[in-house]
């Protein structure tokens, strides 16, 4: 019975323990980085940078009415949760000639909680 329990307890130490759970209001927080030139929510407009409802699904380019550089439109990026962690780190190394100046975001903590954050709102700005 002791070796039953030992090796009991020995796969609860050395099991993966699981990822830290994305904090909305964290990614909440960390979106005052990016409201100066983009926009979400039921009223968002396209203002420096595009409105970032329903970002996730979409591909680059896609957003009616704003004037992307031709780097963008002909990325061939469908944003996804890895694609926005590569591209917000240094958007300018994921799609050299792109327009947007943003120094990018390194922590992969508060890239997960923007994501959270962004996910929450569907193509029309609705909360989900």
């Amino acid at each position: 019975m002791k070796t039953i329990a030992r090796i009991a307890l020995l796969a609860v130490l050395i099991a993966p323990l699981p990822a830290a759970a994305q904090d909305i209001a964290a990614g909440e927080r960390s979106w005052n980085k990016c409201r100066a030139c983009h926009q979400i929510g039921e009223t968002a407009k396209n203002l420096v940078g595009p409105q970032l409802n329903g970002l996730f699904g979409r591909h680059s380019g896609a957003v009616e009415g704003y004037s992307y550089s031709a780097a963008n439109k002909n990325s061939g990026i469908t944003w996804d949760e890895a694609v926005f962690a590569e591209y917000i780190k240094d958007p300018r190394a994921k799609i050299p000639g792109t327009k947007m100046v943003f120094a990018g975001i390194k922590n992969e903590k508060e890239i997960q909680d923007l994501t959270a954050f962004l996910k929450q709102f569907d193509k029309d700005g609705k909360k989900l």
